[in-house]
């Protein structure tokens, strides 16, 4: 056998074994997938359209409870907490509006389920009206109704979801991203219908304490809540007194909510005076990807209109 034969025979087991041993580095860094994509829980609307945008089809939503429940009123059925031995994950809430969600986990079949609390870190707002009377710091749960936290929310669940499913980290992180561009993008069509900022004297009132977060896109205040607790109509003495704080305040718009319709509202809107504006809670009907957009673009256009007219 001649020299260069027998180099280039040295030549190619080299280079053999240098590519066997680059093969696992190579690998190495690669997530291996999950043997079936995840079952994903959510408590509530809001967060079934957030997971929904951020999965894509890499994964399955699955709503904890059916639609047409009120979520404030829910109580856990043996149907629904045995759903949960089916899922992998639970996306909360978190700070007060799914609490029944809590008392479903322990009593699962999987009570150390791993749950990703969407509003973790979320800056949140203080509670307003009766339902922050008592004892402690009370927040208002409704972080959803505000697209910063919303945004922020998508992006704490699609990290935690990477974390479960690194194989979708990446194509988690870039829907989540997507998706924010979307919701800002809302906000910003809505601020740019307004030719200037909302009158400073312009007092707000609400028949739900839920709507802060909203508002506040605007730079509005609530100055009233009308219900004592959500879904509970003022006595009559407690419908006096606020329509008496409503003229006292000179509060000049009601926000209500309109899956709600009640007549004490009309009483309120005839008595007063003040201007009634329907907002959508984002809780009932049919869960979808895109009912958190639809949804958000009617109250960001309600309250534009309220802006607006109140003041011309």
């Amino acid at each position: 056998m001649s020299i260069s034969s027998v180099v280039r025979r040295r030549t190619l087991l080299l280079a053999a074994l240098f590519a066997a041993c680059l093969s696992p580095l190579v690998h190495a860094d690669t997530p291996t997938p999950l043997a079936k994509p995840l079952r994903i829980g959510i408590t509530l609307h809001p967060y079934y359209s957030y997971v929904a945008n951020i999965v894509g089809d890499k994964a399955e939503v699955v709503p904890l409870i059916p639609a047409g429940f009120n979520p404030h009123a829910y109580e856990p059925r043996a149907e629904d907490i045995k759903r949960i031995g089916t899922l992998d994950v639970i996306v909360l809430n978190g700070v007060g509006h799914d609490d029944f969600a809590d008392r479903m986990i322990e009593a699962s079949e999987k009570p150390d389920i791993p749950v990703i609390e969407a509003n973790r870190n979320v800056p949140l707002l203080a509670a307003t009206g009766n339902a922050a009377r008592g004892a402690g710091k009370v927040v208002n749960p409704h972080t959803f109704l505000s697209i910063s936290a919303s945004i922020a929310q998508v992006n704490n669940i699609a990290r935690e979801l990477g974390k479960l499913d690194p194989a979708n980290a990446k194509t988690y992180t870039a829907n989540a991203r997507a998706y924010g561009k979307r919701l800002r993008q809302m906000r910003a069509d809505a601020l740019a219908k307004l030719t200037q900022a909302p009158n400073a004297d312009l007092r707000v009132a609400t028949v739900h304490a839920a709507y802060d977060y909203l508002l506040r896109e605007f730079g509005l205040e609530v100055t009233a809540v009308v219900e004592p607790a959500h879904g509970i109509e003022p006595s009559p003495s407690q419908l006096k007194k606020t329509i008496d704080q409503l003229r006292e305040l000179d509060v000049k718009v009601i926000f209500s909510e309109m899956d709600f319709p009640s007549t004490y509202v009309e009483t309120i809107q005839r008595e007063s005076g003040v201007k009634l504006y329907p907002l959508s809670h984002i809780s009932y009907g049919d869960y979808s990807a895109d009912k958190y957009e639809k949804e958000m673009t009617g109250n960001l256009n309600t309250v534009v209109r309220a802006i607006q007219e109140a003041g011309a």
